[in-house]
């Protein structure tokens, strides 16, 4: 049944590339390419397309899709994304579309299609087809198309050498519920422009942020603060373990803990520290305090003084959930891992924040290897009066092993005990 559904995809793809050669000069990808070259074209469009999605379709409408993509890509430069989404009709496009269509043009990278996906969910807008080539191109400086290559896209040891000037892209199509109202079409344009931003922002400086968790963890094992030595060591064995594959790191900031005058006498404020923010919070906080000096954390500004008390706490970690969902990846509540900053005298400075997504490898990983976790683990058996290899013990564990580790983070030994 598959084999004939694809060579049905196969018959379609020619009587499309027939229709791209009857097609007027300016219908056509690029200049003075034959049928052959605009089938190889159209076949490396719409290689990992279900022929499903296609077979049902006029072959006019299948070239303009690809078509359109083409002329957005025309000219791109360096380091940006280029972003339609419209609605095709025959009068305005010469092809047509049941859905709205988004299209996407940018620099391969990771988590594209979830997180365009996930902020059209986000907006309620059903999604019916999603087109995915990879393609290899190679631009002049100005960003102008000058070829695309026939060449294996996807990142892999087998297959051949990217060529120097090859850049991959990634050519994101996406069908969604019709929309007619440009101030909507518009408006979600605007929202995949932020969110490829986050990604681009977070992939950039995955590095540098992985990085600031290693040379912290280097830090507190180095140089540790004046606190209890297990709970420093738990510390920087979590940084590591973070920094592991088991979290994706999509935001990171210093902070200072400074006081300012007020109306009803001196409150705190967590002031940022310019130039460090990466991924997510590489742009500095736009919120100052009120003598408009300093970049401050406006969520922590908005905190009941109670809550804001904690920050004095000599307590060297905060795990905890953001109160705002990932845009880059999957829409998960941001989790939130603090490293408070202390001074000679044991007085908390100021925090060294980081912000990303618990990895599938962190919810996997036994709680008996997981840093903080196995300690509670530990309590919770021991205050139960379990030994871990007795009966009672091992079903304890199993129990504690299906609680999602995000939450175990952020749990007490004490809320855990049967």
């Amino acid at each position: 049944m598959q084999t004939k559904l694809d060579e049905a995809k196969a018959e379609l793809l020619a009587r499309t590339a027939r229709v791209a050669e009857n097609s007027p000069g300016g219908q056509q990808p690029g200049q003075g390419l034959d049928e052959e070259a605009v089938q190889a074209f159209l076949q490396q469009y719409y290689l990992h397309t279900a022929p499903e999605d296609l077979l049902d379709r006029d072959p006019v409408d299948v070239y303009g899709a690809a078509l359109s993509h083409y002329r957005l890509a025309e000219t791109r430069p360096q380091g940006t994304a280029n972003v339609r989404v419209h609605t095709p009709t025959v009068e305005e496009n010469g092809w047509t579309c049941s859905h709205t269509v988004v299209e996407v043009v940018t620099d391969d990278m990771p988590f594209l299609v979830d997180s365009v996906t996930t902020e059209l969910s986000r907006q309620d807008r059903a999604i019916h087809v999603v087109i995915h080539p990879q393609v290899v191109v190679r631009r002049d400086v100005t960003g102008k198309l000058l070829e695309i290559l026939d060449y294996a896209a996807p990142s892999s040891a087998v297959g051949p050498e990217l060529p120097h000037d090859g850049i991959v892209e990634s050519w994101i199509h996406v069908e969604i519920d019709r929309e007619t109202d440009r101030n909507d079409l518009k408006q979600i344009t605007t929202d995949l422009r932020r969110v490829l931003s986050d990604v681009r922002e977070a992939v950039e400086d995955w590095t540098k942020m992985r990085d600031a968790a290693l040379r912290l963890a280097d830090e507190l094992a180095a140089a540790p603060p004046p606190l209890p030595e297990q709970e420093v060591g738990e510390a920087w064995e979590l940084l590591r373990w973070l920094a592991d594959d088991h979290f994706t790191f999509l935001g990171y900031r210093e902070y200072e803990l400074t006081t300012e005058s007020g109306a009803d006498g001196t409150e705190d404020v967590l002031a940022a520290v310019p130039g460090t923010g990466l991924g997510v919070l590489r742009s500095d906080p736009t919120h100052r305090d009120m003598e408009g000096t300093h970049c401050v954390s406006n969520t922590f500004h908005r905190l009941p003084p109670g809550v804001r008390s904690k920050a004095r706490e000599r307590k060297l970690l905060v795990l905890t959930k953001a109160n705002s969902r990932a845009t880059v990846h999957r829409p998960a509540y941001l989790d939130y891992v603090g490293v408070k900053t202390f001074d000679a005298d044991g007085n908390v400075t100021g925090e060294r924040r980081f912000l990303g997504l618990f990895s599938s490898a962190a919810y996997t990983e036994s709680v008996t290897r997981v840093p903080v976790i196995r300690r509670k683990v530990q309590e919770v058996l021991s205050g139960a009066g379990f030994l871990p290899d007795s009966h009672d013990g091992r079903d304890l564990l199993q129990i504690l092993e299906t609680y999602p580790r995000d939450e175990l983070f952020q749990t007490s030994a004490d809320e855990l005990r049967p």
